[in-house]
């Protein structure tokens, strides 16, 4: 861009010597444009936008660049954060299920465990009270039998002490045994 304002700042002035230039000069003339001070501001502006180009305009657009990927970035973190979201919601949906499946299945467990307990429990509830039931079964026999034995042997002493009034004589201990005996075997078979 320099070089071509060079080329037209020369050619206007080799123009402006020559003959042929003589229209542009009219021109310069009539209008009160001065060449040389036309080049020295085209030169001063190409300097001001070069600088500005070079120290203003490329860092504003390094930085405008910088943003709009920073914002890019954001937004595709922003678009996985949101997927991981949903991938973690689902992932919690997914254990709560299990997590009620498993409560579910081991509240099935406790009771079930419970009723068992509670099976058992009656069965050897029962079964005490059967052997409890029995014991006092075999308990009253004894005291049956005892009684019966205690009353057989009161018995033979009344029978051999009315048996000794009716014959009014003593008995000898083998007269007693033998009713004893009798006496014994008359309530046994009864």
């Amino acid at each position: 861009m320099f070089s071509s304002l060079l080329l037209f700042a020369a050619a206007t002035t080799h123009a402006a010597n020559g003959e042929a230039a003589s229209g542009i000069t009219k021109i310069t003339q009539d209008f009160g444009i001065s060449v040389p001070l036309i080049l020295a501001q085209i030169l001063s502006f190409s300097i001001v936008a070069f600088v500005l180009w070079k120290f203003a305009f490329k860092p504003v657009v390094a930085t405008l660049d910088e943003r709009q990927h920073k914002i890019a970035s954001g937004l595709k973190y922003a678009e996985e954060m949101q997927a991981k979201l949903a991938a973690t919601q689902q992932e919690t949906a997914a254990i709560i299920k299990n997590a009620n499946v498993e409560a579910s299945r081991i509240i099935d467990n406790a009771r079930k465990t419970a009723k068992e307990f509670l099976e058992k429990q009656t069965q050897e509830a029962t079964t005490k009270a059967n052997d409890l039931f029995a014991k006092s079964k075999q308990a009253i026999e004894l005291e049956h039998k005892k009684m019966l034995a205690d009353a057989r042997v009161e018995i033979a002493r009344l029978v051999i002490a009315t048996t000794e009034r009716v014959l009014a004589k003593k008995l000898t201990d083998a007269d007693r045994a033998a009713y004893n005996d009798a006496a014994s075997r008359e309530l046994t078979s009864v």
